[in-house]
């Protein structure tokens, strides 16, 4: 009884106690699951390296095997799995987000979390924050499947699992709720943002019981920029905006190049590239920025900071775009850290590089963030919580505007995950009233008092009614094992040779559906009724009639 009341409250688009107990439920549960794939991570890179170098190999030849390896072990659990290609990470989040209220199927869970660990094990230049996206969204929106909560609830769980899992990943919970709201749900609901808010700071808080307080961008200052440098942080974004777009095209023309490429072969290339990567410049594998910081502390020259920027640029696009489970996010900062470096460059004349090159490092993520995702208040709140410091405010906003106009204006480039979504034809759009009926379910809205009969007679039907015109009578027909239930009301239309008893054919709907669906099944002769029930679908628990459907769409909101 108690669960059948909060199904019931949950159904309803609105915040309360209950949601926000749930919201809890799901930060704690994602979280605890990215704590388990971070340790994971580094498990399985400190036990791979060691048992390399047991074996006689060199720290060269140790980054040259081990992302050969990394693949192989990608491929065989792929196989045990039945997996035949990769839709992964975060666009495939937002489509089952969009067009299945956050459901993920196991499947592509399993081969995330597992071949996620072992991509950042091995070297890859990927983020990540993909699979934490997409761990974060299956733990908490199965947990709502598991209770069969309402499907308009279970997509908040999966905002909230989202949210749980980059604020775990980073220690930003600020802009993970950002994050949520402006990229993957890409509204602004109050009771969606309030459980948001409080899965984000689970997450955050169980990051720093595991992992510390401090964040990995911990030890990167702010120095406060003279009014003279503003028109170069202008021309700055303006750059990073190119250099952001040219990402976006090369990672989809790679993955249109290779579309036809079995997926193993497609692997295993990207695992020889990053080998070949990692023996020319081992400096240039993965996307941490640990490593980013110890390369700035060595006071690198500028020939050595570009060789490394490009060599990531590639293999970071040829990771991802040959279909190596990771982010996107981490090698779009870690390309922003060394880009925002490299441009300092032409002012070292007047700023002292030591003192600005973690300024322009944090200033060269929120441009490339921003022009890559199209996510300039997910970019600017990132910085924010990264550098601790409100001053970074003015200036990177003066990075943020000119990199996204740029990027979107003048090269026309779109948002990488909607280019991603587009060439998996993956669907993601949906239309303003499905939009708006997906907030609500059946049973906030269908309609319990209700007169239901065996097989009446239809002079018993017309009584009840003829007593009480606007009272739903329901008429339910046996046909051997097939029970048939209609809507039974007076026949309104003009026609003098109508019956007056109009009986209706109801479909039933599932307890867990929200209005949308009621409204695909009614939409076409904008008449009629559906039943709702729970367990058992020849039990009916409530009926949403058209009527009704239309009072929910057209009521007013502030």
């Amino acid at each position: 009884m108690q669960l059948r009341a909060l199904r019931q409250e949950l159904a309803h688009p609105r915040t309360s106690v209950q949601v926000c107990l749930l919201g809890i439920i799901a930060g704690v549960t994602s979280a605890l699951l990215i704590v388990l794939f971070r340790l994971g991570i580094d498990w399985l890179q400190s036990s791979g390296v060691s048992l390399l170098q047991q074996w006689g190999l060199s720290a060269k030849w140790v980054w040259v095997v081990m992302p050969v390896s990394a693949v192989i072990l990608i491929l065989l659990i792929a196989f045990l799995t039945g997996f035949k290609h990769y839709r992964l990470g975060i666009p495939f989040v937002i489509h089952r987000v969009k067009q299945h209220y956050g459901h993920i199927p196991w499947r592509t869970t399993v081969n995330q979390f597992f071949g996620g660990m072992l991509a950042l094990a091995g070297g890859f230049v990927v983020g990540r924050e993909g699979p934490s996206v997409h761990l974060g969204a299956a733990g908490s929106s199965l947990f709502g499947q598991a209770l069969k909560l309402p499907h308009n609830s279970i997509r908040t769980l999966a905002g909230c699992g989202i949210a749980a899992g980059i604020s775990a990943s980073f220690n930003t919970p600020f802009a993970a709720v950002i994050f949520v709201m402006e990229v993957v749900l890409r509204e602004y609901k109050i009771h969606v943002f309030v459980p948001v808010m409080l899965a984000a700071a689970c997450g955050s808080v169980i990051t720093r019981i595991v992992f510390g307080e401090g964040n990995e961008l911990a030890y990167f200052s702010f120095s406060s920029f003279s009014q003279w440098l503003y028109l170069y942080l202008i021309v700055f974004g303006c750059l990073l905006g190119v250099l952001a777009t040219l990402f976006n095209q090369l990672l989809m023309s790679v993955m249109r190049f290779f579309r036809k490429v079995s997926m193993v072969w497609r692997l295993l290339l990207a695992g020889l590239l990053t080998a070949i990567g990692g023996a020319l410049l081992p400096e240039a594998l993965g996307a941490s920025f640990e490593d980013v910081n110890a390369l700035f502390s060595t006071h690198p020259t500028a020939l050595i900071l570009l060789e490394i920027l490009l060599m990531k640029f590639l293999l970071a696009t040829f990771a991802i775009g040959l279909g190596i489970p990771g982010g996107i996010i981490g090698p779009v900062m870690v390309l922003g850290m060394l880009s925002g470096a490299v441009l300092l460059l032409p002012v070292a004349h007047w700023l002292p590089l030591e003192d600005f090159t973690s300024s322009f490092a944090l200033l060269g993520i929120a441009g490339m963030l921003t022009a890559v995702l199209h996510a300039p208040l997910a970019a600017l709140s990132a910085v924010m919580e990264l550098s601790y410091r409100p001053e970074i405010i003015l200036p990177a906003i003066l990075v943020i505007v000119p990199a996204y106009v740029t990027a979107t204006q003048f090269l026309g480039n779109r948002s990488i995950f909607i280019q991603q979504l587009d060439f998996q034809k993956l669907p993601y759009a949906i239309t303003s009233i499905r939009e708006a009926l997906e907030k609500t379910g059946v049973l906030a809205a269908m309609e319990r008092d209700f007169k239901l009969f065996y097989d009446a007679p239809e002079a018993a039907l017309e009584k009840v009614l003829s007593n009480n015109p606007t009272q739903t009578v329901i008429q339910q027909k046996r046909f051997e094992q097939d029970i048939n239930y209609s809507w039974v009301h007076y026949d309104v239309s003009l026609d003098r040779h109508a019956h007056p008893i109009s009986y209706q054919a109801m479909q039933g709907v599932s307890a867990q559906a929200t209005l949308a669906e009621v409204y695909e099944l009614l939409k076409s002769t904008r008449s009629g009724a559906v039943y709702i029930f729970e367990d058992d679908p020849a039990k009916l628990t409530g009926v949403i009639t058209w009527n009704r459907l239309q009072s929910f769409l057209q009521r007013a909101q502030f």
